[in-house]
């Protein structure tokens, strides 16, 4: 969003900035207690530090409710908090970059991609270049945009999570394919390694998603009356594939497609994704106290540098054939070596 913004306070330096670009928009929630504005945009913003939020509050970058404001000021309840710059979001700059892609498929009008662990899909806060749309946007022309500006993503997957995407090439697969995802017609399969003993051989999770209160890196599971108005409705199916002792390695099928569904889902029946940094799964949380086994976890983390998750199957009707479409993508290296470790060990443990 580009707006024209003026200030009158002399405390604030923002001499010339007459053409601004919205880069971050927070409302705070109707709870919210007072806090400063460079801890509120910290809990927010990835990667973020405190010296770079102040140096832009300085600079005038930093507006509660359209008016800039300085670093100490305290957001409460329901204020609107905005970072505007004179430059667009570096997302929206797309450069073309020669990165090598795994395709599964392609014809004229759907492209399917084996991300690798590690790529991120879009650009964003943090990662401006190396994404899958830095790649994409190198390889084929004319990709059409969804609502978002995005070349040819009619879904998307973690960073950190390997797997299967389909990418459209032409506006009427893009239309096509957005609707199957929307009316949860298309067919998604995950591989995830978690920690503990998973009950029930399979299962449903269901549970309303959205934004942590406390951490708005991490998405959480909501229950009782206000579940509508904090998160949106998820159901992912689950069935174990394998029992490792101290770790279960699982399939998912999503219904939905939350952000972070699985990773989310799975924490909140008591199980967290193996080495997931973000939701605790890179502590160890289940096991002995034996330093042999600290060791071994430590190893295996090593070996997987990352949350256990795989995007295995991806299914869905070809946008002009009408004919159903699945691919499978093998289970990557650094996961089947973590788990022939975990193998190993729960063979030699019993």
């Amino acid at each position: 969003m580009k707006v024209k913004e003026e200030t009158n306070n002399p405390e604030i330096d923002n001499e010339g900035n007459d053409d601004l670009y919205e880069h971050y928009r927070f409302k705070a929630d109707k709870g919210q207690q007072p806090l400063r504005v460079d801890k509120f945009l910290m809990n927010r913003i990835e990667n973020a530090t405190r010296n770079k939020i102040q140096k832009a509050a300085k600079d005038g970058s930093v507006y509660v409710n359209e008016t800039p404001v300085k670093s100490n000021y305290k957001v409460k309840a329901n204020d609107v908090v905005t970072v505007m710059f004179e430059h667009p979001p570096y997302e929206f700059l797309l450069v073309p970059e020669e990165i090598p892609l795994d395709i599964v498929f392609e014809d004229d009008q759907v492209i399917v991609v084996n991300k690798p662990a590690g790529m991120v899909v879009h650009p964003g806060h943090g990662n401006y270049s190396g994404t899958l749309i830095n790649a994409l946007v190198y390889h084929f022309e004319n990709l059409p945009e969804n609502s978002s500006g995005r070349p040819g993503l009619v879904h998307r997957i973690d960073k950190d999570t390997s797997g299967l995407l389909v990418v459209a090439k032409t506006e009427e697969a893009m239309t096509h394919l957005s609707k199957q995802f929307f009316h949860k017609t298309t067919e998604r399969e995950y591989i995830a390694l978690v920690w503990g003993d998973v009950a029930e051989d399979k299962g449903t999770i269901e549970g309303h998603i959205g934004r942590h209160p406390k951490n708005r890196l991490q998405n959480t599971v909501f229950e009782g009356d206000d579940a509508d108005e904090k998160g949106k409705p998820a159901v992912t199916h689950y069935e174990v594939l394998e029992r490792l002792g101290y770790v279960t390695l699982v399939s998912c099928r999503l219904e939905t497609g939350r952000t972070h569904q699985i990773r989310v889902h799975l924490k909140y029946i008591g199980h967290t994704l193996f080495n997931d940094e973000r939701y605790g799964g890179n502590d160890i949380l289940k096991g002995t106290h034996f330093s042999k086994y600290k060791q071994f976890v430590e190893n295996c983390f090593k070996v997987l540098p990352r949350q256990a998750l795989h995007a295995r199957t991806l299914g869905f009707e070809h946008p002009t054939t009408g004919k159903f479409m699945r691919f499978e993508s093998p289970v990557p290296e650094d996961i089947e070596q973590c788990l022939d470790k975990w193998r190993n060990y729960s063979k030699h443990a019993k």
